[in-house]
């Protein structure tokens, strides 16, 4: 036994795919740094952490809802709507916290909606939130009448333009909602049941788990965090695009999976996902100090994407 099936025997299934992910990480990483001068430095590490920090949230609710076998595409939309109506309570007058707050439980309302939908009318996930990806974004085009919400207060923009201890307030954010999520699914017993229920939905039925009520969690979960994610990329820009949030959802589910999470269901890790958030960021960042053409970047994400669906796939045809 060579010491690489050595080392590979003693560790988990989860702990191997970390290591495997982060190994990648940290292989592309070294690419960056070879081919680039200013790869490696404070200054732009701190800026990959930042750009990697909105993708980071909206992929850990992605996770919680693709551990259930179900997708959300309806987070790109829940992100503009929290930033338009947290923008438009702003310039009304209405103090911050107040408008951040209808803001992300607005997003939350949506998950909520769309969850109630899937497991009440029995409909598939893919088919709700694509409409609810519709919806949302009609409502957030039809309630600024397609026009940028702009004037926003400078308390709003600390969010996501701020530092704390020279760190960026988002990336702040994405670390503590990484731990509390990570918490609430490797910890606690709604963790547990949203796995079992990923894996065998019948049989955890069967077991007297009120399964229903997981997957309106879930969604509920997704929804709040592109919630957060559209307040933060609002506060960034320091304007509520009702067009804010496009083709993110493409990102979620490429962080989750890459980060190890299973389309199949059942199998999922917020560090993981980190990680995986991670990649897309260090990779788009790489590219840009390379002068790759965003439009040759969108094509190599993509090719990211499939290959980490097709590793996937031969993971669980080797089971």
């Amino acid at each position: 036994m060579s010491n690489y099936t050595k080392f590979k025997s003693k560790l988990t299934p989860e702990s191997f795919r970390i290591l495997s992910v982060l190994s990648g990480l940290l292989i592309l990483m070294l690419f960056f740094s070879i081919t680039s001068q200013y790869f490696f430095t404070t200054n732009n590490l701190l800026t990959v952490a930042l750009q990697s920090s909105i993708i980071a949230i909206i992929a850990i609710g992605q996770t919680f809802v693709l551990i259930t076998a179900g997708i959300d595409l309806a987070i790109g939309s829940n992100m503009a709507l929290a930033g338009v109506i947290s923008g438009m309570l702003m310039v009304n007058g209405y103090n911050v916290f107040f408008a951040v707050l209808v803001g992300i439980l607005s997003g939350a309302l949506v998950g909520f909606i769309s969850g109630v939908i899937i497991v009440k009318g029995d409909l598939p996930p893919f088919v709700v939130t694509l409409g609810a990806m519709s919806i949302v974004r009609g409502i957030a085009l039809v309630i600024t009448k397609g026009i940028p919400i702009s004037g926003l207060p400078k308390s709003f923009q600390v969010i996501g333009n701020g530092k704390l201890l020279h760190i960026p307030i988002p990336a702040i954010i994405m670390i503590l909602l990484t731990v509390i999520f990570s918490f609430i699914l490797s910890k606690t017993k709604l963790g547990n049941y949203i796995y079992a229920s990923g894996s065998n939905l019948e049989a955890t039925k069967l077991s007297g788990i009120n399964t229903n009520k997981v997957i309106i969690i879930v969604y509920t979960f997704s929804g709040f965090l592109a919630a957060c994610a559209g307040v933060i990329m609002a506060s960034r820009i320091a304007s509520g695009q009702p067009s804010a949030g496009m083709g993110y959802e493409l990102f979620a589910v490429a962080s989750a999976v890459i980060g190890g999470t299973s389309l199949a269901g059942g199998e999922g890790l917020i560090i993981g996902t980190l990680i995986g958030a991670l990649v897309i960021g260090v990779l788009r960042n790489g590219l840009n100090l390379l002068s790759v053409s965003a439009f040759w970047q969108e094509i190599l994400i993509g090719v990211v994407i499939i290959l980490a669906v097709y590793a996937d796939r031969i993971k669980h045809r080797k089971k």
